[in-house]
């Protein structure tokens, strides 16, 4: 039989190309799994190591209590401004915080807290309250309301978040 790079029956001769090939590809496939896992292995076990600063930060747990929910009793009802399609918003709310000491001052100055919701509540546009984006806008902005008067009366602590139980348009 003639050699044309092929293999008879016997196993007289075996192309060199085909081999060579396969060798190629499979080299070619390990230095890829190697490299996807070096990546994989510097972002997900200490791609971003932290500063000393931040070490010391992360020894130090932060003491939280367990969550209390401060409702702010009675609703708040309020005229809306006038040219849109509510005229009237009645709403209830809970402040999440888990420092007592924040809890207390919100019970303590409740007048003061009601008189500033009451102020922003009035303030807001009742087409925009229809929508999911106008509502959850007005829970930060209250959220950021209750922070910043805290702050202004020297309260530490946190409030974690603002709750509507009710929430009706007129």
């Amino acid at each position: 039989m003639a050699n044309d790079g092929t293999r008879d029956i016997e196993g007289e001769e075996a192309p060199s190309g085909g081999r060579k090939k396969l060798i190629l590809i499979i080299v070619g496939a390990v230095l890829l799994l190697a490299i996807g896992g070096g990546v994989a292995a510097f972002f997900l076990i200490g791609g971003d190591e932290p500063a000393a600063g931040d070490v010391a930060e992360a020894v130090e747990p932060v003491e939280e209590g367990p969550p209390i929910y401060v409702k702010m009793d009675p609703k708040f009802i309020v005229n809306l401004p006038p040219g849109g399609p509510a005229k009237m918003l009645q709403i209830a709310l809970s402040v999440y915080t888990r420092d007592q000491a924040v809890a207390d001052s919100l019970r303590a100055n409740d007048p003061m807290f009601r008189h500033h919701l009451n102020n922003l509540f009035e303030s807001e546009s009742s087409a925009a309250l229809m929508t999911l984006e106008g509502k959850q806008q007005l829970q930060q902005s209250v959220q950021d309301l209750l922070v910043k008067k805290l702050e202004e009366m020297g309260q530490p602590g946190k409030v974690k978040g603002v709750y509507f139980t009710e929430f009706v348009l007129q």
